[in-house]
């Protein structure tokens, strides 16, 4: 389930985000006088696009990303661990997919919740219910036409009443102070995805392919995992095993020489 949840650092410090605001704009400052080409200047017709603002959009999801980034230690010390979550998460995935909800509200849904219980203990009988508050949270977010509460005490099994639900929204939406602006993967994804090649990515993207090496390998280290059978946690590869979603899941690259060498260094193999 790492892969829903991009490792980070400490919580950053003014300094720390000022530094990476000067890069940011050294960077583009750089790219400009490499001539790098303009993915948006073909967009100006459509104004969902907003390519008259989308640089600076995605200048402030780097910055909210910074302020609202998760300790890959959240959990140390509490009474929930990172095998109670993976549960959560699976399931979570799989409830997902049954009410069949949009992909944003998923990853909203997980990063509401990892917020939440970074800065609030949660017992274990009541992390279910933050589980399925957050998916609910997250659904009144993105969804033209969110579930209903009743479907969400149903998918528990009646563990928890509706009432226990709006009462945990409740605390929830205080402990992050109605924040839920917060940016996801997949905003990132698309936008890396546009524009493609080595040079014109690193400019648009921020990073450099040795700063995502360590993501890269523990993504890969998680796909070798669910191939090799070596975990229960499998709602992910089922999910995207499917003809909807292309069967991507299955393709025969993710079994391949170079994902195996990026796993390598995590799995303890030569």
């Amino acid at each position: 389930m790492a892969l829903l949840r991009r490792p980070t650092g400490p919580s950053p410090t003014p300094q720390d985000i000022s530094m990476k605001e000067e890069n940011l704009c050294q960077a583009f400052s750089d790219a400009l006088l490499c001539k790098i080409e303009d993915i948006d200047t073909e967009d100006w017709e459509n104004p969902q696009l907003c390519s008259d603002y989308v640089k600076d959009i995605y200048q402030y999801l780097r910055q909210l990303e910074v302020l609202q980034s998760i300790n890959p230690h959240f959990l140390d010390g509490r009474d929930i661990n990172g095998r109670m979550r993976a549960i959560l998460v699976d399931w979570l995935v799989q409830v997902h997919s049954k009410f069949r909800l949009l992909q944003e509200t998923l990853y909203m849904c997980v990063a509401v919740m990892d917020r939440y219980l970074q800065v609030q203990p949660v017992s274990r009988k009541k992390l279910q219910l933050v589980g399925i508050t957050a998916l609910l949270l997250a659904s009144k977010y993105e969804e033209m036409f969110s579930p209903n509460i009743e479907d969400f005490v149903y998918i528990t099994d009646n563990a928890y009443t509706s009432s226990q639900i709006r009462e945990m929204e409740t605390l929830i939406l205080k402990e992050l102070k109605f924040e839920l602006g917060r940016p996801l993967p997949l905003h990132f994804l698309r936008r890396a995805s546009k524009a493609g090649e080595n040079l014109k990515q690193q400019y648009y993207t921020g990073y450099t392919e040795s700063e995502v090496l360590e993501v890269m390998q523990h993504m890969a280290k998680n796909v070798v995992r669910v191939n090799e059978n070596m975990t229960k946690f499998t709602a992910i590869k089922n999910k995207y095993a499917s003809s909807k979603l292309l069967k991507i899941s299955t393709i025969p690259q993710l079994n391949s020489k170079a994902i195996q060498e990026l796993a390598s260094p995590l799995l303890g193999r030569s």
